[in-house]
């Protein structure tokens, strides 16, 4: 695998833009992302309840070819009623009319502040805008990259090259956007995280257990704050035009599709509204990769697990019980947790006993390495052979400032 610099124009065939359309006062707010030719493609959702109009559009075309996605930020379109659903539909029909292809070749995605109507008439007069500005460049890639955001203060890409068991080279390509309302739990089919894949490799089949996979070990173990948004959605979209046998089961293809999604996530949590830290929980020795990453997953939700790590509190009682909230299986007596950090080690609990006591050297070094900018929480079960990841950020009090303030 090659790790490339590009962004989301990397593969054979695709264009992007992004266009300041006036949903946002200044900033980037629509882009349009495009392939030369149909592409297969595979879709994730969110599964709250509440769900935004881009998404029920979405879920009622059920795509298996793409040719563009129109993303706008700024403004979800959620909570919406029948408006919404109108203002997503013809935010698709205006692009295909713009693009000249079929509106069911074309996706809709939405994300910024819920429950408020769509200024349809600059978005109207955007569209076009964008698609007259669509290139195949590193200014392309950044101004697509940017336009999506909402409270990030990053862009998030991702891209790499792998070379298929026939020997042809194949990209893969993605952007992302998400900062806070984050706590996916995609499927499919079925803060926001929006993210958009792209590669040029040529899938024969259908690709949906795959992409679930993809996101079952990226995306959906990540979370800022615990808050699964009714706009999460995940699109790999693939063109075929590198040519060479379809890469349905070569694992090569699949390991850069899951590093560029994995990549995107981890730019997610660490771009967290108001985090000063990244958090990767480590689950070993679990009884089965569900169990594993359900623990994983439970601890880097808790809200008590994040304030801790940015106070710098050893406060290890928190982590255990929130894998006591989790689906995994064990006993305590055989639990082994280990906070690591920039070198250095230090053992909190095993054996069914506590190594840190208040004032002794075991809490000083911990709070050595909860000092640091990346924090690692290493949980062996002792319970099986199965290992789960989850990424995750503290919770600070910028995080409550930002969203105390969030349509002010």
């Amino acid at each position: 695998m090659d790790v490339l610099e590009g962004g989301i124009t990397s593969p054979k065939g695709y264009k992007a833009a992004g266009v300041h359309c006036g949903i946002k006062k200044e900033k980037l707010d629509l882009a349009v992302i495009y392939s030369d030719v149909p592409a297969k493609c595979a879709i994730a959702y969110t599964q709250n309840k509440v769900r935004a109009a881009p998404i029920e559009v979405m879920m009622k075309k059920d795509p298996r070819m793409l040719q563009a996605m129109v993303v706008n930020s700024g403004n979800a379109n959620a909570i919406t009623g029948a408006q919404g659903i109108r203002d997503a539909q013809q935010m698709v029909a205006l692009t295909a009319q713009a693009l000249g292809v079929k509106d069911d070749l074309v996706g809709v995605a939405s994300t910024g502040v819920i429950s408020r109507f769509l200024p349809m008439d600059r978005v109207a007069e955007g569209i076009p805008k964008a698609v007259k500005a669509l290139g195949r460049s590193p200014e392309a890639d950044d101004m697509a990259a940017r336009a999506i955001l909402t409270t990030d203060t990053v862009k998030k890409e991702a891209a790499c090259k792998v070379t298929l068991k026939d020997g042809t080279p194949v990209t893969i390509a993605g952007i992302t956007k998400g900062s806070g309302m984050i706590s996916p739990a995609m499927k499919v089919p079925h803060a926001t995280t929006l993210s958009f894949m792209v590669t040029d490799a040529q899938l024969s089949g259908d690709f949906n257990r795959r992409w679930q996979d993809i996101m079952d070990v990226s995306f959906n173990v990540i979370s800022v704050d615990g808050d699964q948004s009714t706009n999460d959605m995940s699109v790999l979209m693939a063109n075929g035009m590198a040519g060479g046998r379809p890469a349905d089961n070569d694992p090569a293809f699949w390991e850069g599709v899951r590093y560029v999604a994995q990549q995107l996530a981890k730019k997610i949590v660490i771009d967290g509204e108001g985090a000063t830290k990244l958090i990767e929980v480590i689950v070993r020795r679990a009884k089965s990769p569900v169990q594993a990453r359900s623990a994983a997953r439970g601890i880097i939700t808790s809200s008590l697990v994040k304030t801790a790590i940015f106070g710098a509190d050893p406060n290890f009682g928190r982590i255990l019980a929130a894998l006591g909230n989790s689906e995994a299986e064990f006993n305590l007596d055989n639990v082994r947790l280990v906070l690591r950090s920039n070198g250095d080690s230090v053992t909190l609990f095993e054996d069914g006993s506590p190594k840190l006591i208040a004032g002794n050297e075991v809490e000083a070094a911990a709070r050595k390495v909860l000092s640091h900018r990346e924090v690692i929480i290493d949980l062996d079960l002792n319970n099986g052979h199965a290992t789960g990841e989850a990424w995750g950020c503290d919770l600070s009090y910028d995080y409550v400032r930002i969203n105390a303030m969030y349509t002010t």
